[in-house]
């Protein structure tokens, strides 16, 4: 894999630039085009690692698809429910969307279906997501490790009933019976024992079913207004067009990059207060640290201050912003706390860790203490080479440190294929535009 440099900015930039379409989105809306009754056509594909690997285990569970990837286009023959296949074998790479989606569509069907990834994958858990099924009456068996993948589903169609869900690993347990919940024998209630893990991401899943013609009902505690019981009702997704919105977590590096460069400014369409996803709130986590921040209906804008100040803030509900929260904090005056950081310790690698071990190379201050972070800026920026442990996050944020100080090299940069493959261009061509 190779490495990449970044020459610093010379100059404050003007530009307007949209990432391409959202991973979370893309899986989700694949997902539900396959279990709707006739043909969905998507727009907006954003085809990356992730998503090339959803389509191939679509695929081979015998579904029909047509994508474009020129025109970031897929259409797909919905089977109303069923699955197609009686029995396969599904390689989910290190994408946890796909892998932990997959799994509950596959109750759905009828015969032996076995999941399994890269190494890294055998080391996220889902036991969790499991232990829902089997609640629903579910058979799986683990191949391997208790509690990981690799996973057999043996399955008989999907009971359904009554299920408890508390404070899993991972908001994509609960997404992924959701989605797959309107095909139960019997209706599908849940309750939410505990606050839920990055509750957003569910509450994204409940809208795109609602647009696929599944209301969920969700019912909150009538004085705090968290969230408490939903509803699944029993139905048919209905095959349609579908637009996906440009992916918010990736632009939360280039809304950064406007940010730790004073004058600079991005606008950024197709984001906005209209946005079905959570991580567009990290353009408002800028506006505390001093920036200048524009939110309308379908655009924000950056534009970065004389001087950004370090925050105090919980990013549980959008945790895949903390990263670049990060190294953003590299160029802030006084400490950033990042707190609600449990769930990084199981995603592509040890976060938690990889941030501390990286920002140190830059010569910050960090510690961690539980599930926060909390760094201490230096006072002038050490050349370093930049370890990306396989995760594109951790490339594309220790990036923005690059555009700022010479001598930063990011290692194995390929790795931003997994939801971004043109992310260094375009990095490049907002510090470009003037």
């Amino acid at each position: 894999m190779s490495d990449v440099a970044i020459n610093p900015a010379t100059h404050p930039f003007n530009a307007t630039l949209t990432p391409p379409g959202s991973k979370s989105i893309t899986n989700r809306a694949l997902v539900l085009a396959a279990l709707a009754a006739g043909k969905s056509t998507l727009t907006n594909v954003l085809f990356a690692d992730d998503t090339r690997i959803m389509l191939e285990a679509l695929e081979s569970l015998g579904f029909e698809i047509e994508s474009s990837e020129s025109e970031h286009t897929v259409s797909i023959a919905g089977r109303a429910g069923t699955i197609p296949a009686s029995s396969a074998k599904l390689f989910c790479g290190n994408s946890g969307t796909t892998i932990r989606f997959l799994t509950a569509l596959c109750a759905l069907g009828a015969g032996e279906f076995i999941l399994d990834g890269v190494a890294r994958m055998r080391q996220r858990p889902i036991g969790d997501l499991v232990d829902m099924l089997k609640h629903l009456g579910v058979r799986t068996r683990y191949i391997e490790q208790p509690g990981f993948p690799p996973i057999a589903v043996h399955a008989d169609h999907l009971p359904g009933g009554l299920l408890r869900a508390g404070a899993a690993q991972s908001s994509q347990f609960l997404s992924a019976i959701l989605m797959v919940s309107p095909y139960a024998r019997h209706e599908l209630s849940v309750d939410l024992a505990e606050p839920q893990t990055s509750w957003p991401y569910v509450a994204m899943t409940m809208l795109i079913m609602d647009s696929f013609g599944i209301t969920p009902e969700l019912i909150r505690d009538p004085v705090t207004q968290e969230p408490r019981h939903i509803i699944i009702p029993q139905g048919r997704y209905n095959g349609q067009s579908f637009a996906i919105e440009p992916d918010a977590t990736n632009a939360s590096y280039l809304l950064a990059a406007a940010a730790i460069h004073p004058g600079s400014k991005l606008i950024l369409p197709g984001l906005g207060r209209h946005s079905i996803q959570g991580d567009v709130g990290f353009a408002d986590v800028l506006r505390r640290m001093g920036a200048a921040a524009t939110v309308e209906n379908n655009s924000i804008t950056i534009t970065g201050p004389a001087e950004l100040q370090g925050i105090d803030v919980d990013l549980s509900p959008m945790p895949d912003t903390a990263q670049t929260l990060a190294v953003v904090a590299l160029f802030a005056q006084g400490r950033t706390t990042i707190r609600g950081l449990a769930t990084l310790r199981v995603k592509e690698t040890d976060r938690l860790t990889a941030v501390k071990n990286e920002l140190t190379k830059l010569g910050a201050q960090v510690s961690i203490e539980g599930d926060d972070l909390q760094i201490d800026a230096p006072l002038k920026l050490r050349s370093a080479e930049i370890a990306t442990y396989d995760d594109h996050r951790m490339a594309m944020s220790f990036a923005l440190a690059a555009t700022k100080s010479p001598g930063i090299i990011i290692k194995d940069s390929e790795c931003v294929n997994k939801t971004y493959p043109n992310y260094f261009d375009d990095l490049r061509k907002i510090l470009n535009a003037t």
